[in-house]
């Protein structure tokens, strides 16, 4: 069995000191070796990243977004292969890869307008013979911690831009599933990408609190949990640098009396189940609107369920596949039994669901729980996993106050056809990304991802726009060229 390693001034490299197992999720079995980065390993990836940057920062930004238009061939050249690695390690079904991946590549054709994007801005004749522009510069060697749940799509939403916009990089992926992550940036070398301008190194903290930690690493974006987040957060700001840490959620959709249920119902299936619920943007409560409206949702629900298709990532006809860990079915386990003990009714059970032949793997079948109440655990935890809560509240006004008293301000949405209240919705309610009649409302490329509270750390989102902010630091230059042989007086008023 092969030992997975890093990527480093384009280089493989394997270290032998420390190695964990990387599971196949469908079956519980062990799918690989990883080779754990440690702290020197991770400073010769930073010291990589610092010797290419002189002359990354100096190529022209079309030629650094040429080289973006020949990784996007590349990706879509091999999105099977891409996808087959993503479902052994993960467990996410084809399907759901593939749309990962598209959502991945979109970020990757956003920063091939780089040129368009960092052309900055010019003014002549701000003054008398005096002309000002501005234009945005790289900051040097940055770097990136994502999460196991998008393993190809978040780190494309990271460094294509921060390439582009003239940084090199370090990646620190998730050690869950490295594979599909070392096989992409690979990708991105044959498509002309000079060596060490994107580095990847396998690891676990040690790895994070290295890079953390390292004066020569200017700027850190990170996707994950919050307690993490708020780790990751507080740490780079110490150490004087840019950080954006994108958090957890408790995503709520308000289902209105007027809705159209069985739309509703169909949308609320496919955004809480879809990908096993491991999304920071999956739907976990739905907030009914009237004991009527809740009681034909709840049963509407429970028969959709029935049709629910788990197993293994190989089977395109299933409908989403494993967790990421034996622990981690365990834990999702312990919130719907923890929803039982505390009194609310388990309609959909998946604690005990048995996928033919795969008996090992971990399963968690999809779940609803009805009459949650604020105060139960499974409301007041992100639970990232198949279970789907319903709240009973009596006005839209009761189900936004109980949206905005949360301490996660990631993402929701409202299913009305009420456009009336589907405005002041989306004015007043406290989230950052906000859905009408859209389950998911993840931003497309060319807008900004990020929530609010404690969902998002930092004043700058993830990719788009805000990515540009983010990796780049504005220069303005003013400029006076006097007449020849034409001597000036002093002067010490402030110029205006």
């Amino acid at each position: 069995m092969n030992t997975i390693g890093h990527l480093i001034n384009s280089k493989v490299v394997t270290t032998s000191d420390r190695i964990q197992d990387v599971y196949n999720p469908s079956t519980g079995e062990v799918a690989g070796k990883l080779s754990l980065a440690s702290k020197a390993t991770v400073e010769e990836a930073v010291a990589a990243a610092q010797a290419a940057y002189p002359a990354w920062r100096n190529t022209p930004p079309s030629k650094r977004a040429s080289i973006m238009f020949r990784f996007k061939e590349l990706l879509e050249q091999h999105a099977s292969e891409i996808c087959r690695l993503v479902g052994q390690e993960h467990g996410k079904i084809v399907h759901d890869a593939m749309g990962e991946l598209r959502r991945g590549i979109e970020n990757v054709e956003y920063a091939c307008g780089a040129p368009e994007l960092l052309k900055g801005d010019y003014s002549k004749n701000a003054g008398p013979n005096i002309d000002s522009w501005s234009d945005f510069q790289p900051l040097g060697v940055v770097a990136g911690i994502t999460p196991f749940n998008f393993p190809v799509m978040v780190p494309l939403w990271m460094y294509p831009m921060a390439i582009v916009c003239g940084n090199t990089f370090v990646l620190k992926p998730s050690e869950r599933d490295p594979s599909s992550v070392l096989f992409i940036a690979e990708l991105l070398h044959e498509a002309g990408l000079p060596a060490g301008v994107l580095n990847v190194v396998n690891g676990d903290k040690e790895a994070v609190d290295t890079l953390l930690d390292d004066d020569r690493v200017e700027a850190v974006s990170f996707v994950g949990s919050t307690p993490i987040a708020e780790y990751i957060y507080s740490r780079a700001s110490a150490n004087g640098k840019r950080c954006q840490a994108l958090g957890g959620a408790k995503n709520h959709a308000i289902v209105m009396p007027d809705a159209d249920l069985d739309n509703a119902i169909s949308a609320l299936t496919g955004a809480a189940f879809g990908s096993s619920g491991e999304r920071c943007m999956a739907l976990s409560v739905v907030v009914a609107v009237g004991d009527e409206m809740a009681d034909a949702l709840v049963s509407k629900m429970k028969e959709q369920m029935g049709s629910l298709k788990v197993g293994p990532f190989s089977d395109a006809k299933n409908d989403f596949g494993p967790v990421i860990t034996k622990a981690h079915q365990e834990k999702v386990c312990g919130y719907i039994s923890s929803a039982e003990k505390e009194g609310a009714t388990v309609v959909v059970d998946g604690r005990s669901v048995a996928v033919s032949g795969h008996e090992n793997g971990f399963y968690v079948g999809g779940t609803l729980i009805d009459r949650v109440t604020p105060d139960m655990t499974c409301y007041l935890e992100e639970i990232f996993g198949p279970v789907l809560l319903v709240m009973r509240v009596n006005s839209m006004e009761e189900a936004m106050q109980l949206i905005n008293d949360h301490e996660y301000g990631n993402g929701t949405c409202i299913f009305t056809r009420d456009g009336e209240a589907a405005r002041y919705f989306s004015d007043n309610i406290l989230v950052g990304m906000v859905g009408i009649n859209v389950p998911l409302p993840v931003p497309v490329s060319y807008h900004s991802f990020g929530g609010w509270k404690r969902s998002l750390f930092g004043d700058l989102g993830a990719y788009g726009p805000d990515s540009v902010r983010f990796y780049t630091r504005r220069k303005t230059i003013t400029q006076r060229w006097p007449s020849a042989g034409v001597r000036e007086g002093t002067q010490f008023s402030f110029p205006s």
